[in-house]
Order: structure tokens, then C-alpha cells, then sequence
């Protein structure tokens, strides 16, 4: 039997579960996984390794996932990795969607089987009133642009962002919707060692956004070629205050960086919920300043921004309390 996990930002898997069994009935191997405020990507992987245990070896199973690119895709895309050939996952998940499932495990024996049959289930479960409203047919899209070869002309950099977790939902769909990037550019060595991080981000990316993951050297030179990428709006997220303020130091011309989190280890502080700090973090800081970047710390668009200078000081004072 393929086994069936909803996966959400907030309670809302939980929520969609109980709206499914009260039409179609209680059912076997469906496991709610909900992602919530005060917790971070590990938590959520967790979530998912103790759901899927539940679950026989040899089933199947297929991610219901409330959005592409967000914390709850990029993890479940990460145990997916393994196991591509059976597993599947599909976002967007509705209510028809998941009725639809429901039904076709009654006549479908494989994830990519029903997965591929749910596509169209939770496109069609969209209806509006009146039927006048609804859009016609849009002709067929212009190839994207940024496949290389574009005309002279810099980056533009519509964002620069620190954020541990790198491209997830609150970049995927708020800041992407708010700035419009053409690129999403994740600056890392580290992560550009990786291979299936790599992997996981660029298909995190929204629609018709291109997403690279490039080290900072790599980055420095693309900020310096003039002829390739003209009209290109580039929104660069950094893992580390550290390779942004090498990216900056290398002549990337940023003005501002949007801090969005920092995951606290051992021998960091966490002045808010948010933001983990330790010497070397607060330093850095200190130096892009001293290079004249101004901080716009706000985790979404809609967000009043914070205090920088405050957050620092606090996480100076606890450093230097806890020595």
C-alpha cells in the first residue's frame, strides 16, 4: 500500500487530514507532519523520519506537501533523494487533491502512479464563481531568460539575504514575489561542495526563476563580468554573515543585506528567536558596517524591520556574561 504523508507549514496537514476523513473516512498509513514557528529544518526532518517508520518497509510513499520550495518540500525532497524511484511528492495540496488520493489507492498500487494522477485531480478542484472570471488559456511562455549568452550589462542585485536555511518558502514565495528576481544565487563554498544540496535547491526554486549555487570566488568574478548579464535581477542568499563579508571585501557591490536567521550551535547566543550569534558573527558584522552596508533585519517583506545595532549588543552582553 502506498503510505501517505501531509506535510505543512503550521497545523494546516493536521487540519486537511481531518477534513479528508470526515468525507471519505478514517484511513490507514496517513501521517500528518506539521512544521511549526518554534522549530527549525532538523525538527522537521525528524517529523518526517518518525511519520515514514510508521509506515512497512515496503510501502511506498507519497509526500502531499503544502508548497513548493518551502521547509516542509525541501525536506521531504531530501529523503525523496533516495528513494526517487518508488516515492513521489506533489505540492500544491488541496482538498480534491487529497479526497483524490484517498480514491486512488483503492485502484493504484504506485506513488508515481497516483502522484501523477493528482496533478490534474488538484488543478480541477479550482473552480471560481462567476465562470466569466476564469482565465483563458495563456499562449505558450518565451523561453526564460538567464540560460547564458545575455546581453552586456552587470548583475543587478535585487536582494542580498543571510539566511542559514538558504532558499526555503520565505524566499521562494515572499521576498521572490517582493523583489522579482530573474536568479536566485545561493553564495557558498561549502554548499556548492555538496552535491545533493546543490540539487535540493535548484529544485526548490520558484517558477521561472533561475536558482545557482556558486562559491564566493565564483561570485566575485560573475560581479565583475559586464557582459553577459544585462537586465539580469539577481537575489544572493549567504549561509554566513563570513561569506558575505568575503563576497563584499571581493567587490560584490552590495549596499544592504537582509538578515533573515542565523541557526544557533554550541557557544553561539540567541538575543531573539531567530538570530544566533558568536564573537566571530559579531565581529563580522562590525566589519560590514565598517564597509559601509546597512542591515535590514526582517525575516518577511510584510515584517517591521529590527534594531541591528540593538540585536548586536545583546548578543555582545551574553557573550560576554557566559565568559
Amino acid at each position: 500500500m502506498v503510505g501517505i504523508i501531509l506535510a505543512s507549514h503550521g497545523q494546516f496537514a493536521a487540519g486537511i487530514k481531518q477534513s479528508g476523513q470526515m468525507i471519505f473516512g478514517e484511513q490507514e498509513k496517513v501521517e500528518a507532519v506539521t512544521f511549526m514557528p518554534n522549530e527549525g529544518p532538523d525538527d522537521l526532518k525528524k517529523h518526517l523520519e518518525e511519520a515514514i517508520a510508521k509506515f512497512g518497509e515496503d510501502d511506498e510513499v507519497l509526500f502531499l506537501v503544502d508548497l513548493w520550495g518551502g521547509s516542509p518540500f525541501n525536506q521531504s525532497n531530501g529523503l525523496f533523494e533516495a528513494h526517487k524511484d518508488k516515492w513521489a511528492i506533489v505540492t500544491g495540496l488541496n482538498l480534491p487533491m487529497l479526497i483524490e488520493a484517498y480514491g486512488s489507492r483503492l485502484s493504484m498500487t504506485s506513488a508515481h502512479e497516483i502522484a501523477a494522477h493528482l496533478v490534474e485531480a488538484g488543478r480541477d478542484g479550482v473552480k471560481i464563481k462567476p465562470e466569466s472570471l476564469e482565465p483563458k488559456p495563456k499562449a505558450a511562455p518565451a523561453a526564460a531568460k538567464g540560460n547564458g549568452g545575455g546581453k552586456p550589462g552587470k548583475l543587478e542585485y535585487v536582494l542580498a539575504r543571510i539566511d542559514s536555511r538558504l532558499l526555503h518558502g520565505q524566499v521562494a514565495t515572499a521576498w521572490s514575489k517582493s523583489v522579482k528576481p530573474t536568479r536566485i544565487i545561493v553564495v557558498s563554498d561549502n554548499v556548492a561542495k555538496d552535491k545533493l544540496r546543490k540539487q535540493l535547491i535548484t529544485d526548490a526554486a520558484p517558477g521561472g526563476i533561475h536558482a545557482h549555487v556558486v562559491p564566493v570566488d565564483q561570485m566575485i568574478k560573475l560581479a565583475k563580468d559586464d557582459k553577459h548579464f544585462g537586465g539580469e535581477k539577481a537575489l544572493l542568499l549567504f549561509e554566513t554573515p563570513q561569506d558575505a563579508l568575503r563576497a563584499v571585501e571581493g567587490g560584490v557591490p552590495l549596499k544592504s543585506i537582509n538578515v533573515g536567521s542565523m541557526a544557533h550551535s554550541a557557544g553561539k547566543v540567541q538575543p531573539n528567536k531567530v538570530l544566533a550569534f558568536d564573537q566571530d558573527d559579531i565581529d563580522t558584522f562590525g566589519k560590514l558596517k565598517a564597509d559601509g552596508l546597512t542591515f535590514d533585519v526582517r525575516k518577511v517583506p510584510t515584517d517591521s524591520q529590527d534594531n541591528m545595532d540593538a540585536i548586536l549588543k545583546k548578543a555582545q552582553d551574553a557573550l560576554n556574561a557566559a565568559k
